[in-house]
């Protein structure tokens, strides 16, 4: 009996051995159906023009460190003529254009995305550092859905929202984070389109290009000058739109410390806002889940990603019973994990977005040490050139440690045991976010009971990470208000 559990220990490890020992062949995406240029200018009005100041920046490649294009930095003057351009197209043309022609608008971008997802794919893992397979296959495809879903809707709204009249605000300043750069343009501009509301976008200062290809795209749409209009820059540069007096709704998705800096400075006006803000989710793993499902499930949710997503599930809570069979099984999908090269196929973490946000995870990483936590990294090799972390488990942590209270923004998860259903409800709310939450299990009681005490604005059931332009997206407390997708992401830009 002895020998036979040795040659099955031995076989075993043989096998583990092959599955981290293999070397796949380099498959990089090419890159010769791309087209860039040297330097972006703003998309005011229907057309490009020169920053007012005249000055630029560079936006780079995460992965190689080289500059790829210089971007204009505008200015409170080039904001506001921004605004007075959407102001006018939404007196003189699209407020009064029929609904179902703004229809046709929305639905010709989402084609024209369709007919590009491929050099817009691209660009988003040359830019944003994010492996060419989440970009090719779910970053452009429900970018282009969402404007789909939102032309469908476009001449509907009376059915929407029977009763009750509705109308568009007027012009809506929104600003968009640097981890979906093209998703969450999509999000923003769709609904407020569909509504008939006029825009002025403003990207993340280091994911500009897809946005940027975006207004190409609006361009050749033939959609009315000034419906649409894309300002690049830093934080002066969405500080100007939030306080100009002629913007009427605020949309914001970021960090938390920003969202409450623009609550305030909305406070007092009658400017409609919401806010999609941080999150530290919490991805539970009851003893009678799917456990290789589940395990899965664990890694799409933060590790795929690179932990770039606000609600990516950064916190884990296993069930005693089963804690240390998962935590194997999570040890072993790490070492099969491959992080380099954004445009290799290969690749299942790419590059950290940008140089701060790599120093940032390796601050928390210390942090995390310093607070006696158990560190486990994968032992895969890492590009010497570029903004690369390799994927990492924290055990052993507590409520108190900041790694299980702060958002890292990071492939880096926090580890965390329970016994009762109670424990695990009161440590997963026992956070100022609140987000979204995954929980697996085979009840389905179970999952109704935890949908309604988790305060979390997305739960999902036995999977991690699922979204669709029907469904709406959005949190509780320091995670923000309102919502996006769906039938509700039309409200934020309606009046009644």
């Amino acid at each position: 009996m002895k020998i036979e559990e040795n040659n099955m220990s031995k076989q075993k490890e043989n096998k583990l051995t092959f599955f981290t020992d293999w070397k796949y062949a380099p498959s990089p995406e090419a890159t010769d159906h791309i087209r860039l240029q040297n330097q972006y200018e703003l998309f005011i009005n229907g057309k490009f023009v020169k920053p007012n100041s005249g000055k630029y920046f560079e936006t780079i490649n995460p992965a190689t460190e080289k500059t790829i294009a210089r971007i204009a930095d505008a200015n409170e003057k080039d904001v506001d003529t921004a605004v007075k351009a959407a102001r006018q197209a939404y007196n003189k043309t699209w407020r009064k254009m029929p609904a179902k022609e703004r229809a046709k608008y929305i639905f010709r971008i989402a084609r024209l995305m369709q007919e590009r997802a491929r050099e817009l794919a691209v660009i988003e893992s040359m830019n944003g550092g994010k492996p060419i397979r989440e970009s090719r296959d779910i970053d452009v495809p429900l970018a282009a859905n969402h404007f789909f879903y939102y032309a469908g809707w476009a001449d509907k709204l009376e059915y929407a929202f029977p009763n009750r009249s509705p109308k568009p605000l007027g012009v809506a300043g929104q600003i968009i984070p640097w981890n979906f750069p093209l998703l969450m343009a999509a999000w923003k501009i769709a609904p407020a389109l569909a509504t008939g509301n006029t825009v002025v976008l403003k990207p993340a200062e280091t994911t500009p290009l897809t946005a940027l290809k975006l207004a190409e795209i609006i361009q050749e749409s033939g959609l009315p000058d000034g419906v649409v209009n894309i300002v690049t820059g830093f934080g002066a540069t969405g500080a100007a739109i939030v306080n100009h007096k002629d913007v009427d709704k605020i949309a914001f998705t970021g960090s938390t410390n920003v969202g409450k800096w623009i609550q305030k400075a909305t406070a007092g006006t009658d400017k409609k806002l919401t806010l999609e803000l941080g999150g530290k989710a919490a991805n539970i793993i009851f003893e009678d889940a799917p456990i290789n499902q589940a395990v899965e499930g664990i890694v799409n949710g933060i590790f795929f990603n690179q932990g770039h997503v606000c609600c990516a599930g950064s916190r884990l809570f296993i069930q005693e019973s089963v804690a240390d069979e998962v935590i194997q099984k999570l040890k072993d999908r790490l070492e099969t994990l491959i992080v380099g090269d954004p445009l290799d196929k290969n690749t299942d973490i790419g590059a950290i977005n940008s140089k701060a946000q790599l120093q940032k995870i390796n601050d928390y990483l210390k942090i995390g040490k310093a607070d006696e936590a158990e560190m486990y990294q994968s032992n895969c090799e890492i590009p010497k050139k570029g903004f690369f972390v390799r994927p990492t488990l924290f055990l052993n942590t507590a409520q108190s440690h900041r790694i299980s209270q702060e958002e890292i923004f990071g492939p880096v998860l926090a580890i965390q045991t329970f016994r009762t259903i109670e424990e695990v409800i009161e440590k997963a709310n026992n956070i100022p976010y609140g987000l979204s939450a995954g929980v697996w299990t085979d009840k389905g009681s179970r999952i109704f009971n935890l949908t309604s005490k988790l305060r979390a604005g997305v739960v999902w059931a036995n999977t991690y990470n699922k979204f669709d332009p029907t469904s709406p997206f959005g949190g509780y407390k320091e995670s923000g208000f309102g919502r996006e997708g769906g039938l509700h992401g039309l409200m934020p830009y309606l009046k009644f």
